[in-house]
């Protein structure tokens, strides 16, 4: 399930962190009910050791302007949202409606509107428009035992079989069954454009823009509805169908 929500706010704009996706997360989880919020940050959906909250969201739409690592948005803002959980999304939606003192890193902001989003015709192969900069990354080691990270782009093999693992888990960790399914092959359409963001002091390195994925359908309905690669619920790995 997929909303957009439209917000405005006091003339002038507001003004945040250009790195702004920990408040952004933080918003999102402050407008869901607390049980269903500790479920998703303390536990989630579990595979083995890895943990996944299976949702995303897009970076911030609209006009703005960046000044010396601030940035400033000029209404209407667009955020969307999306996850497989349909109670996540109805819940932060029905939230948002009801509330009129809504706050986004001490500003106060207004929802003009909410839009949920049809679901779109997901065949075997989609072509896609990236919402939210993809993260795939390995973390490797130096010669002399120091961990070091390594971000791939969707133009290296690497980070075909990467996506295809991850989204493999979070299939089996949100179903409970392994999908039978051939390997998902990822072709970049445009050349890919490197994004550094920094989430609570970590420096990440994700890539907007448009890929082909061919692989089987369900696969790409649940990246679609969770995000693909690593660090979704951070908000990364949104994309649209195009």
């Amino acid at each position: 399930m997929r909303l957009t929500i439209e917000f405005t706010f006091d003339k002038g704009g507001i003004e945040f962190p250009i790195h702004y996706n920990y408040y952004i997360q933080s918003f999102l989880y402050a407008h869901i009910s607390p049980r269903l919020g500790r479920f998703l940050h303390d536990r989630g959906y579990t595979l083995g050791k890895r943990k996944f909250k299976m949702f995303t969201f897009s970076r911030l739409n609209g006009r703005h302007k960046i000044n010396k690592g601030r940035i400033r948005f000029y209404p209407p803002v667009y955020l969307t949202i999306s996850s497989p959980l349909d109670r996540f999304v109805s819940e932060l939606g029905s939230t948002l409606l009801r509330k009129d003192d809504l706050e986004l890193v001490k500003n106060k902001i207004y929802v003009e509107s909410i839009r949920v989003h049809p679901e779109p015709d997901i065949t075997d192969e989609i072509k896609i428009r990236m919402l939210s900069p993809a993260v795939v990354y390995s973390t490797l080691f130096t010669k002399d035992g120091r961990k070091k990270t390594y971000y791939y782009s969707p133009d290296e093999n690497e980070f075909v079989e990467l996506v295809d693992k991850n989204l493999r888990k979070k299939y089996e960790a949100f179903y409970g069954k392994k999908p039978v399914a051939r390997k998902l092959q990822v072709e970049t359409l445009v050349k890919p454009r490197e994004h550094i963001i920094t989430y609570r002091g970590t420096v990440i390195r994700g890539y907007m823009g448009k890929l082909r994925l061919n692989g089987n359908k369900k696969l790409l309905k649940l990246a679609y509805d969770s995000g693909i690669g690593s660090k979704n619920s951070q908000g990364f790995g949104m994309f649209e169908v195009i």
